[in-house]
């Protein structure tokens, strides 16, 4: 008798599950990029995004790309968005820092900072944060690989997210990839800035190629080029002088002016 209870809840929790994966949310991101062929597509809400990028010092760009998607995601009821980061993690990643999210239209007072001692506790306030109706995305920015953050989590998050409606995103770092049930998988590289008009050897805002590697929104690994403006996230159609930077690191600071050619005294 407990054999036969015990396969219906099995029977009847697999059910539940299919339910939650039928949800629409990656088939409503397909229709609106098939609609949308100018610009990066405002993606809905229930899903678990997973953002790459080869350094950690491109941090603040993969931040940017989470928070430009949460933004749009903030509604009068979904008022809120986590940021999740390990205690010990600040000194390599750094803090959301709020006079520059107000620089780009987002709301200081919208983003919730929680800083766990572990894993196993950002993984707990992650999930029950997604079950939140007045969050609209959760953002964990993880530094380094860790065991507890394995594919059966991501799999219990992704679940929550659909369920709930609200979007989880896991800011990684390197070029390994690790096993998740992320619905979407994207991949940051720096790009060539836009020229200043009054300075030509001066950067201007910064453009980032955003490659989609798992995950389907239209046509398999798209990507776009972003740039930073005072109103977000901006596409900027392809060109061939814009092209990832694929150059590697000074070895020492190097001062602007000698770097140009010029002595410190000119």
């Amino acid at each position: 008798m407990q054999t036969q209870d015990r396969q219906q809840r099995l029977a009847a929790l697999r059910d539940t599950i299919a339910d939650i994966e039928r949800k629409p949310a990656l088939a409503e991101a397909r229709q609106r990029v098939a609609s949308d062929h100018d610009g990066f597509p405002e993606l809905p809400g229930g899903l678990l995004q997973e953002v790459y990028t080869d350094q950690s010092r491109n941090a603040g760009a993969a931040l940017g790309f989470a928070l430009a998607q949460a933004k749009a995601l903030l509604t009068p009821r979904r008022m809120a968005v986590l940021y999740l980061q390990l205690a010990g993690e600040t000194q390599n990643l750094g803090l959301p820092y709020g006079p520059g999210l107000v620089s780009f239209g987002f709301d200081p007072a919208a983003l919730v900072l929680i800083r766990p001692a572990n894993m196993s506790e950002l993984l707990w306030a992650a999930e029950e944060a997604l079950a939140c109706r007045a969050v609209a995305a959760v953002i964990a920015d993880i530094c380094r690989p860790h065991k507890a953050l394995d594919f059966t989590a991501s799999r219990r998050l992704g679940l929550r997210a659909a369920e709930a409606g609200s979007s989880m995103f896991f800011l990684r770092y390197g070029t390994e990839r690790q096993a998740s049930a992320a619905h979407l998988r994207w991949h940051l590289m720096p790009g060539v800035s836009t020229d200043k008009s009054y300075d030509d050897r001066a950067p201007g805002n910064a453009r980032w190629q955003v490659r989609l590697e798992r995950g389907s929104i239209g046509k398999q690994h798209a990507q776009w080029m972003l740039e930073w403006t005072e109103n977000g996230l901006s596409h900027i159609p392809s060109r061939p002088d814009v092209r990832p930077f694929a150059g590697s690191a000074l070895p020492r600071p190097v001062p602007a002016l000698l770097a140009d050619g010029l002595s410190q005294t000119a």
